[in-house]
């Protein structure tokens, strides 16, 4: 008999860890000061204490409402690997029969020698990264890990019945790419009849280890922004589960599409499929139209959002709770629009924020109680929970009339901007007063951010802590920017930066000199594997104060002849990065902050600086899901960018940076950015971008990345060269760049340095043989 579905649950939750434990302890794992035991120790520790805390919280020991999401390093990885899909590259690490250990998990994540990682991509339109599957016609599928079983079965034995979430078949093969041995027009997902029998395994498996409901994650089946067309993916969907619904020792299942609102011939599909339950996103989209098979389900209404941090209209989500009962369904549970991953775990923790900002924000642990707020209130009646109702009412009415919500100088700036102020005049103009730059073919540079090392982390925090005076912090910086323009001009690079050793994060550091942010102590949230970022709290109009980076750039150009480029980070990705208001338009707040850049721009100018990058690399990754959202969003966002920059002299160039997304569908947005030099992230993808590029007909420059910066390998100069090459060979030289993928910031001088004189010397081989 199929166990009851909880009146309330989340989608996930954050698993790195309050203080960042899992973080620490794999990175204690890859450097060999722990083993395994102590690293499977110390995770084991953090999910008991999760499990804890959302019980504390008001989620149920034994009713599955609460999720087993743990991953040490990324979902969809954790899939792939499960089902047996390692790269061909990787095979001797698997162990004797068959299966997947932690070693090779972590080496597909990052690469190893010669053999690069899994290529990474933005989850849908979030800042998490996931790693995308390689699945070919060759693949072999099989039941290669038991981890998840055995967090199951360790749930258990703790006393709780958790509902393990796996990435559904569908949405794993949606997201994979062909191997490269894959013959033209294979899809991943015409494995699809191959890997369902192994997933039935793995479900048999979680139900023997304790499990009475397992989620799937199906969230490709609201998005039309895939390789793969949305009635493909609903009649693959109809596929998968008429089968997985079909067996007979199995938990009950639960279908969970968030991230948007389901294309309606996905929910007809799913809600005649032969599962139990449905979880769909109503933060984002409306209540469904009523379809045949709900009957006998139970549909949980994801009002509680999974990805932003305001408190948010309570009332509201009660009533759209209540509207959803027209559906039909046998049974309304509440729930997050998605996985709670996206956002930090507990808003009462920021001590130093104003506790007036705290009381309109919602991190994790608040979201749960909400949900638990509202089950109570579909089970007691609405009465019951009239006074938390209030409560939110109220906050949200406090934040709406609070200083600095809006303020009508930068309004009225706003309002007056025209055409003309976004238009940087002829690309062909700008080129010729830019020969004044005197930079060879194949220009090298970096991206913007050297190594933070322990040494810029400790003083920091000993600035910080007011340990150390801000004159003695700033002589330490003017040390380490010294150095690394040093450096660079050791190594050769055409380009400098001065390294970003002030910045402690690209969105952060600008967050704390603009108003209208604030920032978090402990408001973690992941970003790719043990990387986190810190999201500002965007909560009221923006303006620049003072100048911001202006002091930092004229300070390093004049310790070299070469040009020293001033970086910035762009509108849509401090707004992308940041925990953005949510009562007016994006396109409005992404004016303010074009604005505020616009000036710090003209500054930069005014002190001498010549070339300047507007790091834009989040333009993908806010695109929306759905088809018909896009245009709207690609004419605000590229708009917003050249408010930004069209203020510049034609003899200032302008670059940007745009990283991990497919570039093909926004192609022409990117152009339309209008920057002199645009790098791209190209080396974990084998340079796949240049061929969009080139065909697209681009005309400004472009810097294909072809040093990997995300994992720890050192690219070979063979290698680079080869990337550069194929670039050369589809594009003309004068438009080629040559730098790395991203900023150095998280990589460690030792690989830096070598990786770096490696691609200068590549560059210099491919310089001399096209001009021989």
């Amino acid at each position: 008999m199929t166990a009851a579905f909880p009146s309330g649950t989340i989608l996930g939750y954050p698993r790195i860890g309050r203080r960042r434990e899992l973080k620490r302890a794999v990175e204690q794992f890859w450097a060999g000061t722990i083993d395994e035991a102590a690293l499977e120790a110390t995770t084991s520790d953090l999910r008991r204490a999760t499990r804890e805390r959302l019980a504390a919280l008001g989620l149920g020991r034994t009713d599955s409402s609460i999720p087993e999401s743990f991953s040490y390093y990324d979902q969809v990885l954790d899939a792939a690997l499960a089902v047996g899909a390692l790269p061909a590259r990787f095979a001797t690490l698997r162990a004797e029969d068959g299966s997947i250990p932690l070693e090779a998990y972590f080496t597909a994540a990052r690469g190893a020698g010669e053999a690069g990682p899994l290529e990474m991509t933005k989850w849908f339109d979030t800042n998490y990264h996931y790693l995308v599957p390689e699945i070919g016609p060759e693949t072999e599928f099989a039941l290669s890990s038991d981890r998840l079983i055995r967090q199951v079965a360790e749930a258990k034995a703790d006393g709780f019945t958790v509902r393990p979430v796996v990435v559904g078949p569908v949405t794993l093969l949606a997201l994979a790419k062909p191997t490269e041995d894959a013959p033209a027009g294979f899809r991943p997902l015409d494995r699809l009849e191959d890997l369902l029998p192994v997933y039935r395994e793995l479900v048999a498996a979680l139900r023997a280890a304790g499990a009475e409901w397992v989620q799937l994650d199906e969230h490709a089946l609201v998005s039309e922004s895939l390789d793969v067309d949305a009635a493909t993916l609903a009649a693959a969907a109809e596929r998968a589960y008429a089968e997985l619904g079909a067996a007979e020792d199995r938990p009950a299942i639960l279908v969970a599409a968030g991230y948007g609102p389901l294309s309606a011939e996905g929910w007809r599909v799913l809600a005649a499929a032969p599962v139990e339950a449905l979880a769909i996103d109503l933060h984002r989209g409306a209540v469904p139209a009523r379809v045949r098979g709900l009957e006998t389900k139970t549909v949980v209404g994801g009002v509680i959002d999974g990805r932003n941090i305001w408190r948010g209209d309570l009332a509201g989500a009660a009533d759209r709770l209540e509207d959803l009962q027209a559906i039909g369904a046998a049974t309304i549970a509440v729930g997050t629009s998605t996985s709670l991953q996206h956002v930090p775990h507990d808003a009462t923790e920021e001590s130093a924020l104003d506790p007036r900002l705290v009381s309109w924000l919602a991190f994790a642990d608040q979201k749960v109680e909400q949900v638990v707020t509202l089950a109570r209130g579909r089970a007691e009646g609405r009465a019951a929970i009239a006074d938390e109702l209030a409560a939110a009412t109220a906050a949200w009415a406090d934040r709406a009339g609070a200083p600095g919500v809006r303020d009508g100088g930068v309004r009225s700036r706003a309002a007056r901007l025209t055409a003309e102020d976004a238009d940087r005049g002829d690309l062909a103009v700008r080129e010729q007063a830019q020969e004044t730059l005197g930079l060879p073919v194949l220009p090298t540079t970096t991206i913007g951010s050297f190594p933070q090392t322990g040494e810029i982390r400790r003083a920091r925090a000993q600035h910080g802590r007011g340990e150390l005076s801000t004159s003695a912090y700033e002589g330490f910086l003017r040390e380490e920017i010294s150095r690394v323009v040093t450096l660079q001009e050791d190594l050769g690079l055409d380009v400098l930066v001065h390294g970003e050793a002030e910045r402690n994060d690209m969105v952060q550091y600008f967050a704390e000199n603009l108003d209208g942010f604030a920032v978090t102590q402990h408001g973690w949230v992941q970003s790719y594997g043990s990387r986190a970022t810190r999201p500002s709290i965007l909560w009221g109009d923006v303006s620049r104060p003072a100048p911001i980076t202006v002091e930092w750039a004229r300070f390093a150009q004049s310790l070299s002849d070469k040009h020293v480029k001033g970086m910035l980070t762009g509108p849509v990705t401090i707004l992308a990065w940041s925990f953005v208001r949510d009562d007016q338009p994006l396109a409005e707040t992404a004016d303010q902050v074009a604005l505020a850049l616009r000036d710090e721009i003209a500054d930069l100018e005014a002190a001498g600086i010549r070339i300047i990058q507007v790091d834009e690399p989040a333009l993908r990754e806010l695109l929306p899901l759905r088809i018909a959202d896009q245009p709207e969003y690609l004419a605000w966002s590229v708009r917003s960018f050249r408010i930004a920059t069209a203020g510049a002299a034609a003899a200032t160039q302008v670059h940007t940076h745009l990283c991990y997304s497919e570039f093909g569908v926004v192609i022409e947005a990117i152009a339309a950015l209008d920057a002199d030099v645009t790098s791209i992230e190209a080396a974990r993808s084998r340079g796949e971008v240049i061929s969009d590029v080139a065909a697209s007909g681009f005309a400004a420059g472009i810097g294909p990345g072809v040093y990997d910066i995300h994992s720890p390998r050192v690219p070979a100069v063979a290698e680079i060269e080869a990337l550069l090459r194929r670039a050369a060979d589809e594009l003309p030289l004068r438009q080629i760049w040559v730098n790395p993928d991203c900023g150095l910031k998280t990589r460690g001088y030792d690989e830096t340095v070598t990786s770096l004189r490696n691609l200068v010397e590549a560059s210099r081989n491919v310089r001399e043989s096209v001009s021989a």
